[in-house]
């Protein structure tokens, strides 16, 4: 009982994230499996609630109370504004996405994580899947293997997920050493903004180079895992590039 205890008390910092599901059917099974590998939060990126009876069937009186306190946002910003580390799901492969880590390999890489931070694990939508920007929101992706066909059911996809981390939980021989806290997503996206600001104000790059220099910057910075003294460090330095830049051109002379 002691070890299932501390599976959950692990498990309660995950938030399985669906972005834009179409199917209410998806989202109550996806809503199942969450329960059943003890995570107990559940977030949509949608404009309006799915059908309540389509996913209460699936989801089952054994997991109703997930759909009761499931959370609704707009956007992927608000639904991993509280995250310290996001998780994209994706079965694309380009230039512009890192590489992504298999099952056991994201479990592994979690697991020292999720005594200090809080991790979303993030899926999207049946039809396509993620996009590039929401993947900016993301500091690592996620891949499942697959024979052939690449593309898994949505709660099949959050079952493979889910059980892989639960198994390396209920497998480890003991705890890994914590990782520190990282700064949440939202203070990670405010940041960005004030990057981006600060090299727009430049005046040396045109608007395609500035994404092109933004996007690798999110890339690195995502990896890496800021914690929030080091947002709060760039931050100030953005503020004195940008007050520098605002003093008549003789001042700074």
């Amino acid at each position: 009982m002691a070890q299932l205890d501390k599976i959950n008390e692990a498990m309660a910092q995950v938030t399985i994230v669906l972005v834009a599901p179409r199917y209410a059917e998806n989202v109550g099974a996806a809503a199942r499996v969450a329960c059943n590998m003890g995570i107990s939060r559940l977030a949509l990126v949608r404009d309006s609630w799915p059908d309540q009876e389509a996913m209460a069937r699936m989801a089952t009186h054994h997991a109703s109370h997930l759909l009761e306190k499931m959370e609704l946002h707009p956007t992927l910003a608000q639904a991993v504004a509280p995250c310290q580390w996001v998780v994209a799901t994706s079965a694309r492969r380009g230039r512009q996405r890192q590489r992504p880590l298999e099952p056991r390999e994201l479990a592994a890489d979690l697991l020292p994580r999720l005594a200090h931070n809080r991790v979303a694990l993030v899926f999207g939508p049946e039809h396509r899947g993620l996009t590039n920007d929401d993947l900016s929101y993301c500091n690592s992706t996620l891949t499942i293997p697959t024979a052939d066909f690449s593309s898994l059911n949505l709660a099949q996809a959050v079952a493979i997920v889910c059980h892989e981390l639960f198994s390396a939980l209920w497998n480890q021989d003991r705890t890994p050493p914590a990782l520190p806290r990282s700064a949440p997503s939202q203070a990670l996206q405010a940041m960005y903004d004030d990057i981006g600001a600060t090299i727009t104000a430049l005046e040396r790059l045109d608007d395609k180079e500035v994404g092109y220099w933004l996007h690798n910057l999110k890339q690195f910075f995502n990896r890496v895992g800021l914690r929030g003294r080091e947002v709060r460090f760039i931050h100030g330095l953005c503020r004195q590039v940008l007050a520098a830049l605002k003093q008549p051109k003789e001042r700074r002379g």
